[in-house]
């Protein structure tokens, strides 16, 4: 399955992988980080291709994020049915990346409605097919009948689940519809994409100067000290490690600037920047697949030709 740029190594290949994998293979591992707050993080080899969620009130579910694949999807509603009988009310796609919106028919079916930010309506259909090189029939079947959200928003949206509510919150800097989630009462946060778990991250769509005002945004939310941080990709972690991923983004910035400025470009900057980035980050997941393309993609931002996606057009609705 040809991938532009390797942008997503370990979660489309992991389609490929699964159907070679025992049938008993699970899909990710469930966290309990607070009554009723889950955290399923997926795990390597499997076809989950990212991290999820699930959120249990006194009347309802809400679901954060769906997977790269339905039999991960579905696992994850055999996860939530043994905990509960309660309604899947909500869910909430984090932004439209395919590895994070897979899954979305599965909670439809169930009852749910979709909510994300009003750009991702737009870009799952349209956006999504770059992450091919040469899109298959399969693959633009996939990317078509992705399940788009039922409702939108611009900045934020706040939901109720009886007795608990999510504090849903637009920020800037991953793809430019991507949304975090507050559960207050358990002092936990669902990122999204906006933060990766001791990894490097997929910088294709982002815009690196306001994912930093993001991150230091982000480390202020929870209103308790020892606050969770359930990241889009990636190991779960506290304040330490989402200001450690903020550091990575703004050494990534300052060494790919100062290169620029000795007169440094594209490949030759790589090459320049890569051992001092490999020495400070190299034990960091998805180094090798990330690494080079941070360097790249950063280079374009600064230069001004980094194409990002861009919202759609007044009355556009999606699909």
């Amino acid at each position: 399955m040809p991938l532009r740029r390797l942008l997503f190594p370990l979660a489309l290949l992991a389609a490929v992988l699964s159907a070679q994998a025992p049938a008993a293979k699970s899909y990710f591992t469930l966290h309990r980080l607070a009554p009723g707050v889950y955290a399923a993080v997926d795990n390597p080899g499997s076809s989950a291709g990212s991290n999820a969620g699930f959120v249990i009130g006194r009347r309802a579910v809400a679901v954060i994020d769906t997977f790269q694949s339905v039999p991960a999807a579905r696992a994850l509603l055999a996860a939530i049915r043994g905990r509960t009988r309660l309604p899947i009310r909500y869910v909430i796609n984090t932004h439209y990346h395919i590895d994070h919106v897979t899954g979305n028919q599965v909670f439809a079916d169930a009852g749910a409605v979709i909510f994300a930010q009003r750009n991702v309506r737009y870009w799952i259909h349209t956006q999504n097919l770059k992450f091919f090189s040469h899109p298959t029939p399969a693959q633009r079947a996939w990317v078509a009948g992705l399940r788009s959200p039922d409702v939108v928003y611009t900045h934020g949206v706040t939901l109720y689940l009886g007795g608990r509510q999510l504090d849903v919150r637009v920020l800037p800097g991953h793809t430019g519809g991507d949304s975090a989630i507050l559960v207050p009462d358990a002092n936990v946060v669902f990122t999204g994409d906006l933060f990766w778990g001791h990894a490097l991250p997929n910088l294709i769509d982002a815009s690196t100067a306001p994912l930093l005002t993001t991150l230091t945004q982000l480390s202020r939310w929870p209103p308790r000290p020892h606050a969770i941080f359930v990241p889009g990709h990636g190991v779960i972690g506290n304040r330490a490690a989402l200001l450690a991923f903020r550091g990575y983004v703004a050494a990534l910035r300052r060494l790919v600037a100062q290169a620029r400025a000795r007169g440094l470009r594209r490949q030759a900057l790589v090459a320049a920047v890569l051992p001092e980035l490999k020495a400070r980050y190299g034990n960091w997941g998805f180094f090798s697949h990330f690494a080079r393309l941070n360097l790249l993609e950063t280079d374009a931002e600064l230069a001004g030709r980094k194409s990002i996606p861009q919202p759609p057009a007044a009355g556009s609705t999606g699909g």
